[in-house]
């Protein structure tokens, strides 16, 4: 049941949640990018250079310790978000209070606090330090509230599905805008224009429109949309730390390795994409060009996302993957030689970030993959902590690239008061060597990590699954220590899960299912693709390929529908379900549906069986469809009786 707020319509609560997803991103974008630009050229100046770089080097180490600091404390933001109760749900009064502390300190932070960057620098480091910890802690209470929230907005599958694609373009939108306007609108705001890097208070009114979007958006996210509130959405377990993490990490030798290999790489593709700015504004004095290449990225990166599926049915993911950063390191090389030549930056930037968002999917399906195969290899399945492992990762490349690039600008002269005129060959040497040079080589390291060690292919995640569905009846076994909680004293009528033609089950050509390894039941050669549940129940297992899902009867009866054989290696496509594990069905409730021609055009056989893990364990168990019958979702398939 709802909240008993006043409730929005489905228009509204998408809209909100996709501006949400909007600001959100904008602001982390000023956050991780454009606060080191402002620090580095125009927070201090003391008239003494010397002085201002050391400056410069203690606020960007500071800003790297505190977000790795901050690393070891996301865990307990989610446990504590996770514990909160009120009447405005879980996760919206996080997301308003988060977004107004972390905007309200983030613009603080873009200003020299009344002067006492000068007056007191000591002091100003010190009070620095507070707000940005307060200011990263309470982001994260937003943003990890915000992402966590979407389950929460609806119990629809499809819902869900139009919900998180919505938001993923705002992000998307929010992410690159603020590239394509941040040179153009300190500019505007500045009273002088700096050789093109503008002034402070053109920053400050930069980081003011950055803010109040973030308010806003938090605001329209905390009144525009509601959470329902259910029974499946309790949880008993507190959140995993990092220890638990990198417990896991050792076990699960692939996801250990794709974590480096993809940390090497996302160090060195930060460290670019953070210096691009000052390639624009020192080596090229031409700091609007930076929103020329952000407009082309934003384009470009919803195409590259899009162009993804394509690339994955015509390569395997390893030499997709090689692919994607030898094209990369070209355009690095051809970066590197690129001077002033607008085309030829822009030509060289576009090889570099085109490859990012597909690499960025790759190492996803990898680590969603090792989900399986940790499931394999240990014995339990570890999907929450796998699944931490990305943004872990990214968080740390981005807190190192953080107090790199301020160190960086000092090296090579782009601080507070420096032009493209003043920076000096001997600058831009070093600047070059660190911009291109130094990514380029974390990159190879990560290339040849992926190389050599990820041997989780497409074709091997097939089999793991295949060999985990041989397993799933394992858990209610007669040893079992959940059989006898689960079995109870009582009947089941199980219907149809689809309509079509009776087939009997040691006929069907998978031997696992012919044997009755996989329990007694019934085969269908089906005559459409939906399919429903046959009893009222609790979704217990959805098979990460989508061609099988686990069910537990309201009376402890627990069964298995299975479309087709050999379908694993179609890795869900032409598969969608409509439930998630968890979530209790209705006896004729669909739960799924598959396109039948593409699993006939994968040359495959679309049988669907339907089975019961421990029918030997049933006294009763009596089929009610003979071979060769014809029959719909409306007719009675099996009579248990324990």
């Amino acid at each position: 049941m709802e909240t008993k707020e006043r409730p929005v319509s489905k228009f509204t609560s998408r809209l909100s949640y996709t501006f949400g997803a909007f600001g959100n991103d904008v602001f982390y974008a000023a956050l991780s990018s454009y606060l080191i630009m402002f620090i580095t050229s125009h927070l201090f100046n003391t008239g003494d250079k010397a002085t201002n770089n050391r400056l410069i080097s203690y606020v960007t180490l500071i800003i790297m310790i505190l977000r790795i600091v901050e690393l070891l404390i996301d865990p307990f933001i989610g446990n504590a978000i996770d514990r909160t109760k009120t009447r405005w749900g879980h996760f919206r009064p996080w997301v308003v209070v988060g977004g107004t502390i972390s905007s309200v300190a983030l613009l603080i932070l873009f200003t020299n606090m009344g002067g006492l960057n000068k007056s007191n620098p000591w002091l100003y480091l010190f009070i620095f330090a507070v707000l940005y910890i307060t200011m990263d802690i309470f982001y994260s209470f937003k943003d990890i509230g915000f992402w966590s929230m979407l389950p929460a907005l609806s119990f629809d599958s499809r819902e869900r599905e139009k919900i998180a694609t919505l938001a993923r373009i705002g992000s998307t939108i929010g992410g690159s805008l603020v590239g394509v306007v941040v040179m153009p609108l300190v500019l505007f705001f500045s009273l002088q224009s700096n050789g093109g890097t503008g002034d402070d208070r053109g920053w400050f009114w930069f980081a003011f429109i950055v803010c109040a979007t973030a308010f806003l958006s938090a605001l329209a996210v905390g009144f525009g949309t509601r959470e329902v509130e259910n029974d499946l959405r309790k949880n008993e377990e507190d959140t995993a730390g990092i220890g638990a993490v990198l417990k896991m990490l050792v076990k699960n030798d692939q996801l250990l390795w794709v974590a480096i290999a993809y940390l090497f790489y996302g160090i060195g593709v930060n460290l670019v994409n953070a210096l691009e700015l000052y390639y624009f504004t020192y080596i090229m004095g031409f700091s609007k060009g930076f929103s020329i290449l952000s407009f082309i990225n934003m384009s470009v990166g919803l195409f590259s996302v899009a162009f993804f599926p394509f690339l994955a049915k015509k390569f395997s993911r390893k030499p997709l993957f090689i692919g994607c950063l030898t094209m990369m390191l070209i355009g690095l090389a051809v970066f590197s030689v690129a001077g002033s030549n607008l085309a030829l930056v822009l030509f060289a930037a576009e090889l570099f970030f085109i490859p990012q968002p597909v690499v960025f999917l790759i190492v996803l399906m990898i680590i969603t993959d090792s989900v399986e195969y940790g499931q394999w290899k240990l014995g339990h399945r570890d999907e929450s902590l796998a699944l931490s492992v990305r943004p872990l990762v990214d968080k740390f490349g981005g807190a190192i690239s953080n107090g790199v690039v301020g160190q960086i600008a000092v090296l090579a002269g782009m601080t507070t008061g420096a032009t493209a005129s003043s920076i000096t060959a001997s600058d831009q040497f070093i600047f070059k060597i660190m911009m291109f040079a130094i990514p380029a080589v974390m990159m190879l390291i990560g290339m040849f990590i992926f190389a050599k060690k990820i041997t989780l292919t497409e074709e091997r995640h097939a089999q793991i699954v295949a060999e985990l569905e041989k397993t799933w009846g394992d858990q209610f076994s007669s040893e079992s220590s959940e059989a006898g909680v689960l079995i109870k004293d009582d009947e089941l009528t199980a219907m149809v899960p689809v309509a079509g033609k009776v087939v009997a089950l040691n006929d069907v050509s998978d031997p696992t299912f012919a044997s009755g390894k996989m329990g007694a039941g019934v085969a269908i050669v089906p005559n459409d693709g939906k399919v429903y549940a046959p009893f009222d129940g609790v979704v217990k297992t959805v098979f990460v390929t989508r061609h099988a899902i686990g069910l537990v009867s309201d009376n402890g009866i627990p069964a298995l529908i299975h479309v087709g054989i050999g379908t694993v290696k179609m890795k869900g496509t032409g598969f969608v379900t409509y439930v998630n594990e968890g979530q209790h069905v209705t006896k004729g409730e669909q739960i799924m549906e598959f396109w039948d021609p593409a699993i006939k055009k994968a040359g495959l056989d679309d049988t669907v069986m339907f089975t019961f893990a421990n029918s030997d364990l049933l006294e009763k168990f009596d089929v009610e469809v003979k071979p060769g019958a014809k029959v719909s979702h409306t007719d009675v398939a099996v009579k248990i009786e324990k």
